[in-house]
């Protein structure tokens, strides 16, 4: 199975990762965005040249102003302060301009990331997703696409505009202050770099460790919320909550560790930089007794290293973020380069259906536990017909339906339908061409009309109401205060298990397959339903090949053909009365059966 769960930050390339996300960020489809991009940083250059020399150049001369006592120069003071605010006003003006500007372009890359790894899930193979859990797939895609807006506002409307203000602001020391000054500034910004990251990578293992724990609770959580049947059935409810808790509370230790090496970070990163703030004003201020400096370049520095501790104050707090964020997008990225184990062949050319026969030609298959399920099995299924499959469990009827539906690929041989490989025509052509009912019938949490229209994209109401008429479950919508409009529950829970199954029936009547597959069918149904059903199914197997998968052998005395599987060969087949008459396998496990039932009746109270 793929990651689910974030790597540690060490094992993340910082630029790598940000290189894959480029092409979200600067798509080339989308020059309405660049521009939005240029525009936003142009507002992002207007605002550091404001706040640099606009600022604390005003508050400069106004305060040399007022030191030399001439008080005829009140207005100009005041002229001076009046346009020190306007300077702070244009760089809030600036900032707020420049995060509208942005604000399409950061959404829009996160949609396009979120939308390709949704789809890229529903890509992948079906032993991906019996191997997954949900919970921790989610998760690790939730934490994957918040990171990405947040990575874009620290990257370029932090660390950008910090570098730039730091470029001018050594610009000014250099030419009125001297070397001494720009030196001093350069070693305490790289000390604070270096300082910042150490510690920031020391807790960066702290929050991969909550990370995990959290992926873990919230994962536990789902899992025993979408069982909670089976919770239930065995009194488990305070066993779960004991569970749950104990995940909770590990992740709160991991949580505490995390946020109290944050105060570490913060006394270090204050320690340098109001060190370098003493230094530098004592420095002018020095400069000013030998009469090099004036009262007001005091408040020059003061103020320009002020403004620059304040994005550097936020360095620690960014460093990690985009490092995180470099995590989470890095396990989201693993997502997306999970490949499919089933793929379609180069230039596969889509299913063409004539008359709908299958073969399985010599196939052989397991499920990579060393275990080989179908072992050589040959089996043609004409177009029309109504093939059934019995045999013991294990005995490889059910895989036959997911090869069939190309789940997997098989190991030896061939699947074909009217001749046609299956393994060399899209797998999008071939699904289309077959319908299901299966065993579990598993419902979306929505309507029933929006199930019953599942089964094929742009059904109309028409299509819907003659689909649950072939299902006969047309009486009970009627009987629905809100028909069609009536909510299921949770993976339909709400109906019976034989309304779910006609549900399941008419929405594979929308789809109108030429080929359909009844995999156990009716073997969660009590007796009087099951018989409903298979009425139903009897009517809609006409005129389509169909391949009835079952346990209960009375279910299928109606199948032109029933095959009998024993250890992933075909041991028997024929019709219902040849096989019985053969007196092997099948007329033994009839035999089994009828005892079994006729036992069962005798124990019924009268």
């Amino acid at each position: 199975m793929p990651p689910v769960t974030s790597t540690p930050g060490a094992d993340r390339p910082l630029v790598a990762t940000l290189r894959r996300f480029l092409p979200y960020l600067w798509p080339a489809d989308a020059p309405a965005l660049k521009v939005r991009i240029g525009g936003a940083m142009t507002l992002v250059v207007a605002s550091k040249l404001v706040q640099v020399y606009g600022a604390p150049f005003a508050l400069q001369g106004a305060v040399d102003r007022m030191a030399s006592g001439d008080r005829s120069l009140a207005t100009l003071v005041v002229l001076l302060v009046i346009g020190y605010a306007a300077a702070r006003l244009g760089t809030v003006v600036f900032d707020n301009l420049r995060n509208t500007v942005f604000e399409r372009v950061g959404q829009d890359a996160t949609q396009r990331l979120a939308a390709a790894v949704f789809r890229h899930l529903h890509d992948l193979s079906l032993s991906f997703h019996l191997e997954r859990r949900t919970g921790a797939v989610t998760k690790v895609v939730e934490r994957g696409t918040k990171s990405i807006d947040t990575m874009l506002y620290f990257l370029l409307f932090n660390i950008a505009p910090t570098i730039l203000e730091l470029g001018l602001v050594l610009g000014i020391f250099w030419t009125r202050f001297g070397v001494g000054l720009v030196a001093g500034t350069v070693v305490m910004v790289v000390l604070y770099i270096v300082f910042t990251r150490i510690v920031t990578d020391w807790r960066a293992a702290l929050r991969q460790q909550m990370n995990d724990l959290d992926t873990g609770a919230v994962a536990h959580a789902v899992d025993s919320l979408l069982n909670f049947e089976t919770v239930k059935y065995f009194n488990a409810e305070e066993r779960e909550a004991r569970r749950y808790s104990a995940a909770v509370a590990s992740y709160a230790d991991a949580a505490v560790k995390s946020e109290n090496s944050l105060a570490w970070l913060n006394i270090g990163q204050a320690v340098i930089t109001n060190a370098m703030l003493a230094g530098g004003m004592a420095l002018v201020a020095l400069g000013w007794a030998s009469g090099r400096f004036s009262p007001g370049d005091v408040v020059l520095v003061s103020t320009l290293l002020s403004q620059l501790f304040r994005p550097l104050d936020l360095l620690g707090m960014v460093y990690r973020t985009v490092r995180q964020g470099v995590i989470d997008m890095g396990a989201m990225f693993d997502l997306i380069d999970t490949e499919a184990t089933v793929k379609d062949a180069a230039g596969a050319p889509p299913l063409a259906i004539a008359r709908s026969a299958v073969r399985f030609e010599d196939v052989r298959f397991g499920y990579g536990d060393g275990r080989e399920i179908l072992q050589g099995l040959t089996l043609d299924i004409p177009a029309g017909a109504t093939v059934a499959v019995v045999g013991p469990s294990g005995a490889g009827k059910s895989t036959l339906a997911r090869l069939l539906y190309r789940f997997w690929d098989v190991t030896g041989g061939r699947i074909t339908i009217d001749g046609q490989d299956i393994a060399k025509v899209t797998q999008t052509s071939l699904r289309a061409a077959i319908g299901i009912v299966p065993q579990d019938t598993v419902l979306f949490n929505d309507t029933i009309g929006y199930n019953i229209a599942y089964g094929r994209e742009g059904a109309g109401p028409d299509d819907i109401a003659n689909a649950a008429r072939g299902a006969a479950i047309m009486p009970f919508i009627d009987r629905l205060p809100d028909g069609f409009d009536t909510r299921v529950g949770e993976r339909g829970l709400k109906l019976s298990g034989g309304e779910k199954q006609r549900v399941a029936i008419a929405r594979t009547l929308v789809k109108d397959p030429p080929i359909l597959i009844l995999d156990e069918a009716t073997s969660a149904l009590d007796s009087r339903t099951e018989a409903e059903i298979l009425a139903t199914l009897e009517a809609i197997e006409q005129g389509r090949t169909t391949i009835v998968i079952a346990h209960r052998l009375s279910t299928i005395v109606h199948a032109d053909r029933i095959v009998v599987l024993d250890g992933g060969r075909v041991a028997e087949q024929g019709t219902h009365a040849e096989l019985l008459a053969m007196g092997g396998l099948y007329a033994e496990m009839w035999a089994r059966q009828q005892a079994e039932r006729r036992s069962a009746e005798e124990t019924l109270p009268l």
